[in-house]
Formats: C-alpha cells, structure tokens, sequence
C-alpha cells in the first residue's frame, strides 16, 4: 500500500474513533490537499478511490488536473488559496468549489462567468476569524451584509472557511465560525488542517483541508 494511502486511512480512523467518543455518525470530507505536488505522488490516492482535493494556484490545477479529471469526473477539485478575479474564467474551468470568496468584486466577477459559462460553482465564505491584518477573509461585522451580496448575485454558497492564527489554540476559532454558520443556516464549513483536524471535526467541519499530513512535507 503507498504510503500517502496508509496516512490517509490513519487519519480517517482517528476521525471515526473520535466520532465514536463523541457520538456523532457522519464523518467530515477529507480535501487532500494537493498543491505543489505532481500527479505522479497524487494518483495512489485516486486509485484507491479518494474524490476531493485542493489546489492554491489556478494555471497549477490545470495544468495536473484537466485530463485526469476528464477521465474520473467524480473527482472534486477545491481552490483553497487567493483567487484573482483575473483567473475566475479559468477557476470554473476546472475547480468544483472555491474555499476563498471575501470581497464583493470577486463575488460579482464569480457570477458573471457562471452566467457566460452556464457553470455553478460551490462557493465558501472566507472570514477573517481573528481580525489578521495579513490575512484575507472577511470581516466578521461585514459577513452578513456581505453573504446576502452573494446570494442577490445567485452565488451557491454552501458555508464558511476560516484559517485560524498560528501558535494558538484553534478551537475557540472553530467554534466562532460554527457560530456564524449556524447563524447562516448553511450546511458545509471547512476548517481544520492537519496540526488540528481532530479539533475542527469535533466543532462540526464538513470539509478538513489535509496535505502534509498525507503527502509529506513540501520541499
């Protein structure tokens, strides 16, 4: 068995035996987060039958992705990195979901190419949980205002995303955006990496974005 399919199975069972403790039946979606690798190191987890997975550069996933996605059209590619609204035409091309909407010209721009594409596209609110000023996201005060934006504009917004500050505990984090989901009445939230997966599953993730912890460290 390859290595990337072992960890993936050993992260899949400390997730069910943390939902087992909890009580809790319906696992969260594993986005392997495949960026900067090369299809060669992805393709033992696509045999093995792992559907999402998650790139940060929009030329990058086309490039490793179109034909092989072509071939398998269940796989769901995720843009979890900064999408330009220079590169939302090409984004929709190939990307499923995107992890990264926090500024209304982007939005207006996603929704202009699903009109001329004829392409809906599975969007999730990025907010600045902890007020970061190196950080994208949106604000916290500004996320209802700009949500309802997003909806007059016929966005699928399917929940939020947060990436919580470094070096500190996550867990209040995760749990202010489940707040502000639940608030929403939106279904998917995705947070949690691979230093605190366990945690952003026991505050209800629906998406974990995984990659060092199933393909190595990036050189």
């Amino acid at each position: 068995m390859h290595n990337s399919v072992q960890k993936l199975i050993n992260i899949q069972n400390s997730l069910s035996l943390k939902f087992k403790n909890l009580e809790i039946s319906k696992l969260p979606n594993i986005i392997a987060v495949s960026k900067t690798f090369k299809i060669e190191k992805i393709l033992p987890l696509i045999e093995f039958g792992h559907l999402h997975y998650g790139e940060n550069k929009v030329q990058e996933a086309i490039d490793k992705w179109s034909d092989i996605k072509s071939q398998n059209t269940a796989l769901k590619l995720h843009l979890i990195g900064k999408l330009q609204t220079n590169k939302v035409k090409l984004s929709l091309k190939i990307f499923d979901y995107i992890h990264s909407v926090d500024n209304e010209k982007l939005a207006q721009k996603i929704s202009d190419e699903q009109f001329k594409q004829n392409k809906k596209i599975k969007i999730f609110i990025q907010v600045n949980i902890a007020g970061e000023v190196q950080k994208s996201g949106i604000d916290k005060d500004s996320l209802k205002d700009f949500y309802s934006f997003c909806i007059n504009l016929n966005l699928d917004v399917v929940g939020l995303m947060c990436i919580p500050p470094l070096n500190q505990d996550s867990t209040e984090f995760f749990q202010e955006l489940k707040l502000l989901n639940n608030n929403l009445k939106l279904k998917e939230l995705s947070m949690g990496m691979s230093a605190d997966y366990l945690d952003a599953a026991k505050e209800s993730a629906t998406f974990l974005r995984i990659g060092s912890s199933i393909f190595g460290p990036r050189s």
